[in-house]
């Protein structure tokens, strides 16, 4: 209460300052300064409480496929709340929108699936995935099997179970995490990682290699699961390699290792096509959704999983007489309803095509930039990118301390009217699927003068 009494309560950002402790924020610097209130969205632009306008390039949190202000997707919600504003899925309850999201979800995954499990966020879908996987060992009598393997620099969530599966240090830190029995693996990052010559692919079977080697010295017999984005996001908008996926494939097979991918940003048409799984060639036992199914209008997320996964479960549960997991605003009947609703609309307007078109134009545009002398690579696929800022291009050293660069030309990038990410020295390109090229051209002409205008400052 005394932080609060030393600030004026006459604006709101003041007030956000006294009483908000933000999610991936410095909450010291956050009191100091307060935060960018947004008021409004139209299309790609959000507006700011001074009237300042934006365009959205992270599509909120990787997420506003529609854009923000799409009003199929307000009647949605407006029309199912008066009808049902909330009902459960437990003890044998269930609800129209839900059953028609669930049969959706099925019909449409890139490989035979069998059930949906309905949570609200990613981070509670991943913390199901390895409940389910350890519920599934016991039920299979190998109750030994409990390890799971994910990845350096790998994304999958902040609860403590999903936030240990994240393989960033932030996500770590203080925390005392992660918790045992996960397990990490090496980050697919060809550009900063591979020897030199090595090729994609060589460097590609090297980390199949290593991740074979990380699970003979486990013990096979003690390794459920790998969970994997098909394309990893936060950690910095990583594309696999040449022949990645396929050798990591082999490998799972050949100890018989549950396959979850994480499409949490990948899925519902970001990589220019439904899932990320498809552009990439992967077959997993479970898909883990969220962000685009609603594009966030309201939370929802689901574990999608296949007959593999869900036998030895429903087994086990007829045993036990219950499967003893579910959570209250799980499957919601407003959030299912406007996720079906923007399921519809990605499809009726083709926003995956236009996510692989415009995207293409996106990459190109960046890739115009790489001459740039803070520019060391331009990576993406479909309608997200990332660019990595240096301040030497040999050896790809950072500007100062890691991170300093990005925080900077972010910085000046809202001043400039766009909204980016900074992910370390990596700023992060996601917008919505609705965008058009002209609206792509006007992110990067600011994007450039934004590097411009730091080269010029750090010179």
């Amino acid at each position: 209460m005394a932080l609060a009494a030393e600030l004026t309560l006459s604006t709101t950002e003041q007030r956000d300052a006294a009483y908000h402790l933000h999610g991936y924020t410095d909450a010291s610097q956050n009191v100091k300064t307060g935060p960018m209130v947004i008021e409004r969205g139209e299309g790609v632009y959000v507006y700011d409480n001074q009237g300042r306008r934006y365009i959205e390039a992270m599509a909120g949190l990787w997420s506003v496929a529609v854009g923000f202000n799409e009003p199929r997707l307000v009647e949605a919600a407006a029309s199912q709340m008066a009808k049902l504003p909330f009902y459960h899925t437990f003890s044998h309850k269930s609800h129209g929108p839900l059953v028609d999201l669930a049969e959706k979800l099925v019909s449409m995954a890139p490989v035979p699936m069998s059930k949906v499990f309905f949570t609200n966020s990613g981070s509670e879908a991943n913390d199901t995935a390895l409940k389910v996987i350890w519920y599934r060992s016991n039920a299979l009598g190998q109750p030994q099997r409990k390890k799971v393997i994910s990845r350096m620099r790998g994304y999958h969530g902040v609860t403590v179970a999903a936030a240990s599966l994240t393989g960033l240090a932030y996500a770590h830190n203080a925390f005392d995490l992660p918790i045992a029995g996960i397990l990490h693996t090496a980050c697919p990052h060809y550009w900063r990682d591979a020897q030199p010559g090595e090729t994609e692919e060589q460097f590609s079977t090297r980390l199949a290699n290593e991740l074979e080697q990380l699970i003979l010295r486990e013990g096979p017999e003690t390794i459920a699961a790998f969970f994997g984005e098909p394309l990893m996001g936060a950690g910095g908008v990583v594309v696999p390699p040449a022949g990645y996926w396929a050798k990591v494939q082999s490998v799972l097979r050949k100890y018989d290792i549950l396959l979850v991918a994480d499409e949490v940003i990948c899925g519902f048409g970001r990589t220019g096509n439904m899932f990320g799984s498809q552009t990439f060639g992967i077959e997993p036992d479970m898909m883990v959704l969220s962000k685009q199914l609603s594009s966030s209008y309201l939370p929802i997320s689901a574990l999608v999983m296949n007959d593999r996964v869900f036998e030895p479960v429903a087994a086990q549960s007829g045993e036990l007489g219950t499967f003893g997991h579910g959570l209250t605003g799980g499957g919601h009947p407003v959030a299912a309803a406007v996720a079906l609703e923007n399921i519809r609309i990605i499809e009726e307007r083709n926003l995956v095509d236009n996510a692989a078109k415009v995207g293409a134009h996106l990459r190109t545009r960046l890739e115009q930039l790489a001459n740039h002398p803070l520019v060391g690579e331009v990576r993406g696929v479909g309608l997200i990118a990332a660019v990595e800022l240096v301040a030497n291009k040999e050896s790809k050293a950072p500007f100062g301390k890691p991170g300093d660069l990005g925080r900077m030309v972010n910085g000046s990038m809202a001043l400039n009217g766009v909204i980016s990410r900074a992910m370390g020295d990596a700023l992060a390109f996601c917008p919505p699927m609705i965008i058009t090229s002209p609206q792509v051209d006007e992110i990067v002409d600011q994007f450039e003068a934004s590097l411009d205008e730091v080269a010029h400052a750090i010179a």
